[in-house]
């Protein structure tokens, strides 16, 4: 196979977070809702606030994206590679030694 792929990846820590919380659960928090009532209708009384629907929320710790090209050839090693190239480029820090693909591009 001719070209290339570009690979981008995030180094990931053990204190990182990652937690998804529902729009319902956040609406029963009582101080949520005093503050979207005093934000969002100031003066209003014996307001109900729900979601029509259940939507998630993520919460994530944010972390550099980080990119590097290689032969379409080597799509099958692209784990390794993303953290060959995290060692190279001396991203590994004590506690933070994995990698996330995130993203994979195709090149002509």
């Amino acid at each position: 196979m001719e070209g290339s792929i570009v690979v981008s990846y995030k180094i990931l820590c053990e204190s990182d977070i990652q937690k998804e919380v529902s729009l319902n659960e956040i609406l029963q928090n009582e101080k949520v809702l005093k503050t979207i009532k005093s934000e969002f209708v100031k003066g209003g009384r014996n307001l109900d606030v729900f979601a029509k629907s259940e939507v998630l929320i993520h919460i994530e710790t944010q972390r550099k994206v980080h990119t590097f090209e290689v032969s379409k050839n080597d799509f099958a090693d692209l784990l390794i590679l993303a953290e060959e190239d995290a060692k190279n480029k001396k991203l590994f820090k004590k506690d933070c030694e994995r990698v996330e693909l995130v993203d994979i591009q195709t090149l002509n």
